[in-house]
């Protein structure tokens, strides 16, 4: 609710209690001076402006905001998806050497439209304004970023309501397409290290791009950014026109780590997987629980590890709590 919002209400309030009042007097019913005071409505009103001047400080928005007026609903911007490359994984057919690679960052997409900043799913980011208008009238797309492992921090700051201004100087906007732009993907990287550079803002950054001889120097490539704490790779197909959705003119590529656990007990299985293991709940060796419910061939699933065994499994990645996301069953581990 804005300062101006909550003088107005403070008025109203105050008006609408000596109207009350003038009511009463005229119909002799007895009324307590007090109920009709201006000095209620001033404590009502400036009640109204702590708890505001509080949820702004959090950066929460008001649980009860009054409606907004139809100049405010106008001036909402809608809701746009943007049109958008997404990636398909690595396959065998693909050619890596015809690709320009850059490391996966672990942030959150945004897409600059020239006047206004969207996540991936069309809601409008709150930026600050000297953010934003540092940007160039380009259209731009890439990832609000702090550093490697900060993806809980940076989903944080950038999904606030308000803003708070210490803590987006934190964060960068890491550029790798020009939505809608002209020409190859790689002459859309030249564009974008000129736009970048003539916008003059240390937390705008073109992505590095670079080429790889083969899948060997991928695979090399890719250990060496996972090791330093990097999610992945990205590879964008260097003569590809900006093209939108699922293609493979966009691919990523992640490491998967091997772990183990211990069973702690069997899920059954139901529909097609009745009768036989459903899920193995396992435990690792950091105390963490969890549930492997993929990976597994029939033959284990008649007669699966047993309950104690050390089991190794495959997962892309540690959630913040270090759950492993996407884990699937490898192996039962049988020592000599």
């Amino acid at each position: 609710m804005r300062l101006t919002d909550l003088l107005g209400l403070g008025l109203g309030l105050r008006f609408r209690l000596r109207f009350r009042l003038k009511l009463g007097q005229r119909s002799c019913a007895p009324k307590s001076h007090i109920v009709g005071s201006p000095v209620v409505a001033v404590f009502l009103a400036g009640f109204l402006l702590w708890q505001s001047a509080a949820s702004f400080a959090s950066g929460v928005a008001d649980p009860n905001p009054l409606p907004l007026t139809p100049t405010a609903q106008k001036a909402r911007p809608p809701v746009i998806p943007p049109d958008i490359p997404l990636a398909n994984v690595l396959a065998p057919h693909i050619d890596v050497s015809k690709y320009l690679v850059s490391e996966k960052y672990d942030g959150v997409r945004a897409v600059w439209d020239g006047s206004v900043l969207r996540f991936r799913s069309g809601n409008v980011v709150n930026a600050p304004r000297w953010f934003l208008t540092k940007l160039p009238t380009t259209p731009l797309d890439g990832e609000l970023w702090i550093a490697r492992g900060k993806f809980d921090l940076v989903s944080g700051i950038v999904r606030k309501l308000v803003p708070i201004d210490d803590e987006w100087r934190q964060v960068s906007y890491l550029i790798f397409e020009q939505p809608n732009g002209t020409g190859s993907f790689e002459e859309r990287v030249g564009r974008i290290q000129r736009v970048v550079a003539s916008a003059n803002f240390a937390q705008l950054k073109a992505v590095e791009q670079f080429r790889v001889g083969g899948r060997q120097a991928l695979k090399l490539k890719l250990a060496e950014v996972v090791k330093g704490g990097g999610e992945g790779l990205m590879l964008h197909l260097a003569d590809a026109p900006f093209k939108a959705g699922r293609s493979d003119a966009l691919i990523k590529v992640k490491l998967e780590q091997d772990a183990e656990a211990t069973v702690l007990r069997h899920i059954a299985g139901e529909g097609k997987f009745a009768a036989m293991l459903g899920a193995l709940e396992v435990k690792t060796p950091e105390g963490i629980v969890f549930r492997l419910g993929t990976g597994f061939s029939d033959a284990v699933r008649k007669s699966p590890p047993a309950v104690g065994a050390i089991v190794t499994y495959r997962y892309r990645e540690l959630t913040k709590n270090g759950v492993p996301r996407f884990a699937s069953f490898l192996r039962e581990r049988v020592d000599p």
